[in-house]
This record gives structure tokens, C-alpha cells and sequence, in this order.
């Protein structure tokens, strides 16, 4: 219990409520300052704000669509008053379309929201290292972010084209999402964008560990330059396991992935799981990468690319596969003592990492998503501050050994409950998730229509197949 409440006071440090303080510009809206940054926090911390303290996140949300309208972009970094370095995707885009599908009011201007997320998609600042994005052109005309793009109508950083070909796939993703109410006539054209990932993966393209071993696995996003031919970037670098000094951040001569790999963005298509389980091969390749993925710590846990990862067996048809990498994270990395965070914290991303990890729900931010595994309690129960109804999880069979982490089944409200996720309605509306636990896997949850939402459909009827239930 002292591990979760570490997490969740860490959740709320960031942003701060500056209203009324805010020198630049007069404004009877909220204003929030230290969004730092959004790359951080749009995955789980403002999602789990949103879930104790949904007034806050709608008056931090009426504060990013001021921010546009003062100073021409939503931010995606901000503190002390000024503009951050972006370091993907315009990642408000993620949050905007998270407040819509989550039905958050509180005075937001949803017609504001989505001009503020259409110029993210539409308009190139000069300066795309501070807001929006760069390389639009390319990204109108080629369908992904070229490696030395040609960009003459702004200034950026020119490294980063694989993460950004698939962080703009989502965001545009999410535009579409907002385009549902406020754009119909957009929503096939951002699906359509939001498919961009495709374009940068090399089915050929083969991965060898450092000491030469083959890793088994072939087909891998890679660089791509302007006339369409491929460059180069070993799958490896950046990640936990490279140790060759490669340069991963915001320099100019920085590999052509933020702060990871290329093995660990492989995942990054949030939107398109079902499309992403069938370019490597079907489930049970997906699986069997994510595995080695985790298994030889290419990623890391202490930062945020990382965090999704550990619950995409789900959309694989194997969620008792997530509840076991999440009971290996954690204690293994988050304990409460003075060195008991993996990485920097990062405005409470690691503490809601662990916050939601140990509710047993957790988000696919920028959908109506919570991929369902076991709580580390008997129960846990959340209150909605603005519907005061509550949402009860509890565990039968609870093992505080940890032994019992499979789903068995399930009951919601009384009735069977197959699914391997649920939707915000369940914290708004409040409801009993009854989970039976037991020491092995089972077929819970495994079939296609159980698995969450993805853009293109599933192929087959059922996973089962895949952990032989």
C-alpha cells in the first residue's frame, strides 16, 4: 500500500495552477504551467488525473486550448512561463482526443480543441522544435517523415524520422477521433493518415545482438529517404542494451528514434494493434517479439516508451501474459525507498505507471481503453468526484504471495463479463468487476471479441491458439 500511495502522490505534482499569474496575456480561463512534457505525461498521468480528478484535467485542457489561442499552437513542453522542446509527436493532440472520448466538460470548447489539433496536422510552425510539427510537406506528399528531410518552411531538429513517422500517425489518429463530431468530412482522411507507420517498415530488414547472435526476428521500421530508398539504423540502437555511446536525444546528430530503439517503436501503433499483430506475422509472433522484447531488456521500464508494452499481450489474446510482466515490474523496479523509481519520474509518469499498474487497469491514452488485469489488492474502489458513484474491482482467490494473477473469469454487475478491457463508463457510472482468480492462464478474455478496439479488424475468430486453451 505504501508503494501505491507513493505512486499516486507523485501523480499529482505536475502541472501546477498558475491561474491568475500568468504575465503574458489576460484570459478568464485556467491557466497550468509545467507540462513537462506532454511526451511524458499523455500516457498514463493525465490519464490517471482524469480518472481521480477529472475537474482539474478539464481546466488543464481549457488551459493547453488557450495556450493556442494566445500563442498560435497547443504545447506540447511548457514551464516558467515559456515553450518546451518537442520531443515526438504533437502529443496534446493524444490529449485532447482522451478528454473527448472520456466526456470530460467542465467548460471545454471542443470546437477550439479540434482548429487547435487541425493546424497540428494542417500548418508548420518556423519554429517546430518548440510546437507543432515539422516536415508536414513530406508528410502530405511521401506518407512518412523521410531521414535528411527537405524542410524549408521551418526550423527543427532533422533527426527523429522513425519515431515521428509514428508518434504523427497517431496524433492523427486522435484528430480523427475529434473529426467524429467537429469534422465528419476529415475523419477518413486522418484514419487514412494515421496508417503512415506502414510505409516505414522494412519486411527484410533483420536484427543481430551485439555479440552477432541473430535475434530471430525479421522486419523492423527503418529510415527512409526522400527518394524513397531505405537508410539504415540498427534495430538496437538506443536501446537499454546498446552500449555504443549512440546519441539518442534532441542533438542534431541524433539517431533517427527519441530516447529508444527501433525494436521497442515497433510497438508504437496504439491505434492499429490488430494491423500491427498481422504485419509481424500474427499472434503468436507477436507475442514471441514482444517476449524478447522484455526478455532481454531492450526496453526499460524507467522510461515511457516502455509502458504500454507490458499490456500489449492483450490485444495479442493473452492478458494473463501482461498480469505477468506488470508483477515482474513491479516490485522489481518501483519500491518505496530512496531509490525506489526506475528513471526520472518525469511529472508523475512513473508513479502513475505504478498507480494504474496496481489498480489492474490501465490506459491506451487517447482511447476509450483500460486493459483489464488483476488489482494487487482484494479490492480496490475509486469514487467518481463528479458522479460520486463507485467503481469496485475485486479479486476472489486474492494471493498476497502473488501466485493467483490469472484472470479465471469475470462478472460485471452480476452479469459474465468476457472482455479483456473496459471503458471510462465504468469510473463515471461506477460498477462491481468481479475477478476469479487462479495460479495458471486460461481462456478468459483470449477470443477477437473480447480484444480492445483497434482501427483495422482481427484476423480469425479466436487466439486461443496461441496459449493452448
Amino acid at each position: 500500500m505504501t508503494t501505491q500511495s507513493y505512486g499516486i502522490y507523485r501523480t499529482f505534482v505536475n502541472p501546477q495552477n498558475y491561474t491568475g499569474e500568468n504575465p503574458l496575456w489576460q484570459s478568464s480561463e485556467p491557466y497550468f504551467d509545467s507540462f513537462y512534457c506532454l511526451w511524458d505525461s499523455f500516457r498514463s498521468q493525465l490519464p490517471f488525473l482524469t480518472v481521480v480528478d477529472p475537474s482539474s484535467v478539464s481546466q488543464m485542457v481549457r488551459s493547453l486550448i488557450d495556450t493556442y489561442r494566445h500563442e498560435g499552437w497547443l504545447p506540447d513542453c511548457r514551464m516558467s512561463l515559456c515553450k518546451g522542446y518537442t520531443q515526438g509527436g504533437s502529443n496534446a493532440d493524444v490529449v485532447l482526443a482522451d478528454a473527448y472520448l472520456k466526456n470530460l466538460t467542465g467548460g471545454i470548447n471542443y470546437t477550439d480543441a479540434y482548429a487547435a489539433v487541425l493546424k497540428d496536422a494542417e500548418a508548420e510552425p518556423y519554429d517546430w522544435s518548440n510546437e507543432g510539427r515539422g516536415g508536414l510537406d513530406s508528410w502530405h506528399e511521401l506518407n512518412f517523415i523521410p531521414v535528411q528531410d527537405f524542410d524549408y518552411k521551418g526550423f527543427g531538429t532533422m533527426t527523429r524520422s522513425i519515431s515521428r513517422t509514428l508518434e504523427y500517425s497517431y496524433d492523427d489518429y486522435c484528430v480523427s477521433e475529434l473529426a467524429q463530431k467537429y469534422g465528419k468530412a476529415d475523419v477518413a482522411k486522418y484514419q487514412a493518415r494515421s496508417g503512415n507507420w506502414k510505409n516505414l517498415f522494412n519486411a527484410d530488414q533483420t536484427s543481430y545482438l551485439y555479440n552477432g547472435t541473430y535475434t530471430g526476428f525479421t522486419g523492423f521500421f527503418q529510415p527512409k529517404f526522400l527518394n524513397k530508398t531505405w537508410g539504415y539504423q540498427d534495430p538496437l540502437e538506443c536501446s537499454n542494451i546498446d552500449n555504443t555511446g549512440s546519441v539518442c536525444s534532441l542533438q542534431n546528430t541524433g539517431a533517427e528514434t527519441f530516447e529508444s530503439s527501433i525494436w521497442e517503436y515497433s510497438f508504437f501503433v496504439p491505434h492499429d494493434q490488430a494491423a500491427l499483430i498481422s504485419t509481424f506475422g500474427g499472434p503468436t509472433a507477436f507475442v514471441n517479439r514482444l517476449d524478447y522484447l522484455h526478455d532481454q531488456q531492450i526496453t526499460y521500464i524507467g522510461n515511457e516508451p516502455s509502458f504500454l508494452s507490458v499490456y500489449q499481450y492483450h490485444y495479442a489474446g493473452r492478458p494473463a501474459l501482461s498480469a505477468l510482466r506488470s508483477h515482474y515490474y513491479i516490485p522489481a523496479y518501483f519500491q518505496p525507498t530512496n531509490d525506489g523509481l526506475p528513471g526520472n519520474d518525469d511529472s508523475g509518469a512513473m508513479g502513475s505507471f505504478l498507480a494504474f499498474s496496481m489498480i489492474g487497469l490501465f490506459p491506451n491514452p487517447g482511447q476509450n481503453v483500460y486493459l483489464i488485469i488483476p488489482p494487487f489488492f482484494p479490492s480496490v474502489s475509486i469514487t467518481s468526484p463528479l458522479t460520486n458513484r463507485t467503481a469496485t474491482i475485486t479479486n476472489v482467490n486474492f494471493d498476497p504471495t502473488y501466485q493467483n494473477i490469472y484472470i479465471q473469469n469475470a462478472t460485471l454487475d452480476g452479469k459474465p463479463y468476457t472482455k479483456n478491457w473496459i471503458d471510462h463508463s465504468f469510473f463515471f457510472d461506477g460498477g462491481d468487476l468481479v475477478l476469479t482468480l487462479g495460479s495458471e492462464e486460461s481462456s478468459w478474455g483470449t477470443e477477437v471479441k473480447d480484444l480492445p478496439p483497434s482501427l483495422s479488424a482481427y484476423e480469425g475468430t479466436a487466439y486461443k491458439s496461441t496459449n493452448g486453451a
